[in-house]
């Protein structure tokens, strides 16, 4: 290791001083107390003058429309007697001709003086390291054009912005990009503190709208026109027509020159400039038709500012301001408008701060002190002891001026930031909507909406038509493919098994199958060409992992993967899908045999419950006797579903490559060990031929269109068992935010509208005959056979009744016969030897004896038993007489 270098300890002011020496950027308005004499310790003293100098360089635009503004600021707080009570303001302009060495020597003799407020710069590079000086000196530093979003860091507590930061512009334009659909764009920016910093929020909000930076073409502030010239050719060879322009408004109209003469302004291109363009364009004399002619079709952002009574009477009389020491007058900008309150918010702030009891006094700072022989005068340099209370009150100012509502929230930055949405079109610009943080992309203007709830939704956002670049009102889809001559790089899964799908072919294509006719297809319907070459992805042995290839497309390997791919969620994280184009979902498919219906199937609906309700198990017991099925023999399966798969402990086949595998083990919690990857449908047929117990499986779960084709050459041996357990479909696979995703899914639509889908299908495809699902017809549903058990019962039931019927009448009929009848029969019976006269009367009597009806028998039956009893009473009565002695 080296010898370090010992560096004695000193102030950090006088450092960033020192540096100052070396700084090419104009620092901005200085105001500081006149007539006040300071003590080694302190002093206060109420001013009769206060000092502001001036400090930027004047032939700028932003410097031309700042000065007229800051000195008719200064002549209005002066002539004013209800403010600063009777101080006035006495402006000094140092002019320092874009020389960051004269700027710095007229801005360390200002900072000899006491400095309470400083106004300025209009640069963000310097701004950073003025912010350094007054954190020390404890100066608040209000700057009207230094619009880096990182000077809001709590890094420069004293630094305040008295515009808006390009924070809220960079998210106006993310607004436009998601407007108009566009995914990706190119920042073209000067690579200093204001570009780096305004880009990088560009990103951060593009990101939250799904899109994306796709390239940040950076130029130096002193590139030549030839450097810019190559970095626009070398934009001009990528993907996106979407730029985003944010540089210094000096230079920046030269960019558009240049991209005019490699055609660039055309039809295609988009072009979205920042508010450095309108306000080049404002502070120009008069229009310049060549100018404008480069610019056409270009949208910008221009600071909004209400159209106040007050502004318009600083308009009137804006033709009337002169630079002191100039003769010229200069166009106006929005920055004028904000140098002109900056004035004002440091007078106002002044006031309360005088009037609240403050005081200008100052101490010596002991850290800043020169060294022998220095010339730097940092002993000269002293702290404001009110600048903490000073800047208290000026964050919580609140008036209006010419910009609007001068007013700070809690992050410092002015309240309701607006944008004006411009479309440069013939010699002027046309106003398309507005932004502002409140309500986003709209035609109302901001303030009319402030009153209202904020409504950011997507139909919320309004502009009025854009003609663009190449005088159409068409959106450009703001992308082509990139003139570079590579072909777009299509992946492909190199299957074993089901090759229907997709797989290898000695074609110059390479490849064939279902999958790549579809593709095929679909990208001959996209109005641009789309030059593009296939790879195969896997060794040929076995199926790729999918999840490896998608992974692939994700990191640029590839640009997009064509074939058999599922779309699920841990894939759409990192891809972009299109539509599906094939309908999928996993199934389960497991041997089936022949069986007759369950004879007793009828009784399945009488369950306990039922029983409960015997009204009801009446009528089901009606309906089911009338309800059959069109087969007799069913097919039977010991495999339900997948419930039955889940709680069993059998084997179970899946495609090798698969999606299935994390599925089953993940969301369904099935053992790993239980899983048997198979190669193709051969190896299907074995593993289910061999079953659970000779080493294959007990079902193969797949994803549909496999399993229809694997059906289709099986003889009806295996069926699909249950419904499907998962929803999902086939897409091609593109990186994120890739436009061609969303072209392909609208091409994709416009296939299955034409048909074309369903005659791809069937040149690849055929359906099996054998796809009803078992658990629809299995043992225990009713066909016609099923009810012969009930049949039988009924049978054996209606013979019984019909026989204790017959064996209770002939009963009754013996006990009804008279005993004379008996008796009369048994006389003739010797004398009528014809036994059939016999039968005839004696069955003529039954007949008759059945025709009668019950009430009758019974009183028969009644009085018989009731005479048989007197007769039999009689009996006894006189057997008991005879045997009495006499």
């Amino acid at each position: 290791m080296g010898e370090a270098l010992v560096i004695p300890r000193c102030s950090r002011t006088a450092l960033i001083l020192l540096s100052l020496w070396f700084l090419c950027i104009p620092l901005g308005v200085i105001c500081s107390t006149g007539n006040v004499s300071a003590s080694s310790n302190s002093s206060s003293l109420k001013p009769k003058v206060i000092n502001i100098g001036a400090l930027f360089t004047l032939n700028s635009v932003i410097g031309r429309a700042a000065q007229p503004a800051i000195t008719a600021a200064i002549d209005d707080v002066n002539s004013n007697p209800n403010i600063l009570n009777g101080i006035q303001l006495k402006l000094i302009v140092r002019d320092t001709n874009c020389s960051g060495f004269l700027g710095t020597m007229e801005a360390l003799q200002l900072m000899e003086s006491d400095i309470v407020v400083a106004i300025g710069p209009q640069s963000s590079g310097i701004a950073h390291v003025i912010s350094h000086v007054v954190n020390e000196l404890h100066v608040p530093l209000l700057s009207f054009g230094a619009t880096d979003p990182t000077l809001s860091s709590l890094q420069y507590p004293f630094f305040l912005r008295t515009t808006h930061s390009d924070y809220f512009q960079m998210y106006a334009i993310a607004d436009i990009v998601e407007y108009y659909g566009w995914r990706e764009v190119i920042a073209i920016y000067v690579d200093d503190d204001y570009g780096r910093g305004g880009i990088s929020v560009l990103g951060d909000a593009l990101a939250k709208k799904r899109a994306k930076i796709s390239y940040k073409a950076a130029f130096s502030p002193g590139d030549t026109e030839s450097a810019i010239n190559d970095l626009l050719v070398e934009v001009n060879l990528m993907e996106s027509r979407v730029y985003v322009v944010h540089v210094n408004p000096d230079t920046g109209v030269n960019i558009f020159s240049i991209a005019k003469s490699l055609n660039m302004m055309g039809d295609g291109y988009v072009w979205i400039a920042t508010d450095w363009l309108p306000s080049y364009l404002d502070s120009m004399e008069s229009v310049d038709p060549d100018t404008m002619n480069l610019l056409q079709g270009v949208i910008a952002l221009q600071h909004y500012t209400p159209d106040t009574n007050l502004k318009k009477s600083f308009m009137s009389k804006w033709n009337n301001l002169k630079y002191k020491g100039s003769a010229g007058r200069e166009g106006f900008n929005s920055y004028a408008l904000y140098a002109y309150d900056s004035v004002w918010l440091a007078a106002h702030a002044l006031d309360a701060f005088l009037n609240e009891g403050g005081n200008l006094s100052f101490s010596y700072d002991p850290n800043l002190h020169d060294t022998n022989g220095s010339m730097l005068h940092l002993a000269s340099l002293r702290v404001f002891n009110g600048g903490e209370k000073l800047l208290e009150t000026l964050l919580r100012m609140n008036f209006t001026g010419l910009s609007g509502q001068i007013q700070f929230n809690p992050e410092k930055h002015l309240v309701h930031p607006a944008y004006d949405v411009l479309n440069v079109v013939g010699t002027g610009t046309r106003r398309i909507g507005y932004w502002s943080n409140y309500s986003h992309l709209s035609i109302v203007p901001p303030e009319t909406l402030y009153s209202k709830p904020p409504n950011i939704s997507t139909g919320s956002q309004h502009l009025y038509s854009v003609i663009w670049p190449g005088d159409t009102t068409t959106t450009p889809r703001g992308w082509v493919f990139p003139n570079n001559g590579q072909p777009l790089r299509i992946v492909v899964p190199n299957r074993v098994g089901y090759k229907e799908f997709a797989s290898k072919d000695n074609s110059p294509q390479g490849v064939r199958g279902y999958c790549i006719d579809v593709f095929e297809a679909a990208i001959s319907l996209l109005p641009y060409a789309v030059p593009h070459t296939y790879m195969l992805f896997g060794d040929g042995k076995r199926n790729p992992s999918y999840d490896e290839l998608v992974y692939k497309v994700s990191q640029n390997v590839y640009d997009a993967a064509v074939g058999d791919i599922t779309i699920v969620t841990n894939r759409t994280k990192i891809v972009d899908f299109t539509q599906p184009y094939m309908e999928s979902g996993l199934v389960v498919v497991a041997p089936v045999k022949k069986a007759k219906s369950n004879p007793w199937a009828f009784l399945k609906p009488f369950t306990r419950e039922m029983c409960q309700q015997l009204i009801t198990i009446c009528w089901f017991s009606f309906s089911t006797m009338f309800f059959s099925h069109r087969e007799n023999t069913q097919l039977t399966s010991g495999i339900q579903g997948i419930d039955s798969l889940i709680s069993s402990t059998e084997p179970i086949g899946i495609q090798d490559g698969s999606f299935a595998l994390n599925y089953l083990v993940e969301e369904l919690n099935i053992a790993q060990s239980r899983i048997v990857k198979l190669k193709n449908p051969e190896a299907y047929l074995r593993a289910l031929k061999l079953g659970p117990k000779k080493g294959g499986v007990a079902a193969i779960v797949d994803e549909l269109p496999y399993i229809e084709l694997f059906l289709s050459t099986t003889d009806c041996l295996y069926q699909i068992v249950g419904p499907e357990f998962t929803k999902s479909g086939w897409g091609f696979a593109f990186q994120r935010d890739s436009p061609l995703a969303v072209d392909m899914s609208t091409a994709i639509l416009q296939l299955s509208e034409k048909g074309d889908l369903q005659k791809i299908y069937n040149k690849w495809l055929t359906h099996s005959e054998c796809m009803s699902q078992v658990n629809q017809v299995d043992e225990n549903q009713l066909s016609l056979n099923s009810f012969w058990g009930l049949f039988l019962i009924c049978g054996i039931a209606c013979v019984s009744a019909l026989i204790i019927f017959f064996y209770r009448v002939f009963a009754q009929y013996r006990r009804f016969v008279p005993e004379d009848e008996e008796r009369e029969m048994e006389t003739i019976e010797p004398s009528r030897p014809s036994r059939r006269s016999i039968g005839s009367k004696s069955f003529k009597q039954m007949i008759d004896f059945v025709d009668r009806k019950e009430i009758e028998i019974k009183d028969m039956l009644k009085r018989k038993n009731s005479n048989e009893s007197k007769q039999q009473s009689n009996r006894s009565f006189s057997d008991g007489q005879t045997s009495s002695p006499s």
